[in-house]
């Protein structure tokens, strides 16, 4: 039934491509929830208004609860006629002022917001300061410790390639996937009093992101040296690694097709 479901949406005659920026702080991630309130939930009570038909969409990928997202992209099948340029506006009218659609464009039928991703980035921002600043507790992780960055970016450089990211896999991701990544960049920069990550990438396993950096930060405060954090690289054992950073800092930026 639910292959026939697909079937029938695929029907329609148009593929629409949106691109989303969202304030993940009041919602239980993206993908839909039953129980909760995610950023789909959203998405899929709107557009419906918009296109005149039910509407599903597709995602290039789930964000956790609290994660936000500057570049998500979804893709859906209508029978709507709304010109696509009108699209962002006429949604942004009836959603709530922390999801936005960016960009709206009408694709070809063959394209996926999941599956035509070739490569994703994701941006991780921690505030260094003794007093935390109520501006920036929403998309930053304050950290009141002393941290050095060269270290930190050294061990970075180990994680650049492609990896078995077991070591910084967390429970609870899709069975049967392959831990095996590559990714194209992981660095750190400095901007006063705050630090950012970043990583681009093929794809990213589940909290991938927030314990790498949870481990890296290790290697900034001293706990650990870069070497010690390539053996958790080549060990793949979850358990040596550090904490999962809070995911507030973390932003999908963009997904590149």
């Amino acid at each position: 039934m639910k292959s026939e479901h697909k079937e029938m949406m695929k029907r329609r005659r148009r593929n629409i491509r949106l691109t989303i920026a969202y304030d993940g702080t009041n919602y239980h991630g993206f993908q839909r929830q039953n129980r909760c309130v995610a950023v789909q939930n959203i998405l899929e009570e709107v557009l419906p208004a918009i296109f005149g038909d039910s509407i599903e969409l597709a995602a290039a990928g789930r964000t956790d609860a609290g994660v936000h997202a500057k570049g998500q992209v979804v893709n859906f099948f209508s029978d709507g006629i709304i010109p696509v340029e009108n699209i962002p506006r006429a949604a942004n009218r009836l959603l709530p002022n922390d999801i936005v659609v960016t960009e709206a464009q009408e694709v070809g039928r063959d394209f996926s917001a999941l599956h035509s991703a070739k490569s994703k980035t994701y941006i991780y921002k921690l505030h260094h300061s003794k007093i935390p600043d109520p501006f920036l507790r929403r998309y930053s992780w304050h950290y009141e410790y002393a941290l050095q960055l060269a270290p930190m970016r050294e061990a970075l450089g180990y994680i650049v390639g492609e990896h078995d990211f077991s070591a910084f896999r967390a429970a609870g991701g899709a069975p049967g996937m392959s831990p095996v990544r590559t990714l194209y960049e992981a660095d750190c920069h400095q901007e006063k009093d705050m630090y950012i990550f970043h990583f681009w990438g093929n794809g990213f396993l589940y909290h991938m992101v927030r314990n790498i950096v949870g481990t890296v930060v290790k290697v900034g405060n001293g706990k650990l040296s870069p070497l010690q954090f390539r053996e958790i690289l080549r060990g793949r054992d979850r358990n040596k690694a550090g904490k999962t950073a809070p995911a507030k800092g973390l932003v999908l930026w963009q997904v590149n097709y």
